[in-house]
């Protein structure tokens, strides 16, 4: 919350609350299809700070990523 500084008639320093400017909402994410990632592959490395993590299809057919 931001405040605002006045002073009083009588030299004294107020401080008034302004209430906040509301969030702005977050952008809707992109979303992505696993199979336009992954194609006719199992799994898929991605780079991300310096680090590889891959991203498997499991034999139930689910997605697992690990570091």
């Amino acid at each position: 919350m931001r405040t605002i500084d006045e002073y009083s008639e009588n030299h004294y320093r107020l401080a008034m609350s302004k209430p906040a400017a509301p969030a702005q909402p977050s952008p809707i994410p992109a979303k992505v299809a696993s199979q336009a990632l992954l194609g006719a592959r199992k799994e898929l490395v991605i780079t991300h700070n310096g680090r590889e993590y891959r991203l498997r299809v499991t034999q139930n057919g689910k997605l697992i990523l690990t570091a």
